[in-house]
């Protein structure tokens, strides 16, 4: 009977740093800038600060996200009538 053993995985792990921190390796300056501007996008951190930037009445934001789900109905009806 052979015995079968499982490969060992030389890579390198990059640790996760905690919050929006990149490390720089080898001097790479443009590619650690590249991680960070993902990681900025994909937490949605521009959006927040947008928000965040004058006061809304909590009037406005809900006329604000009723007209937001309208739009997003609207072009999910196009796209089915697209389909067919």
């Amino acid at each position: 009977m052979k015995k079968h053993y499982r490969k060992k995985n030389n890579r390198k792990k990059r640790e996760e740093l905690p919050g929006l921190q990149v490390k720089v390796f080898n001097n790479n300056v443009e590619g650690a800038l590249k991680v960070f501007k993902k990681k900025v996008k994909n937490s949605n951190l521009m959006l927040q600060l947008r928000e965040k930037a004058y006061f809304e009445k909590p009037s406005d934001k809900r006329r604000r996200k009723k007209n937001l789900a309208k739009l997003r109905q609207k072009h999910s009806q196009n796209k089915v009538q697209k389909n067919y």
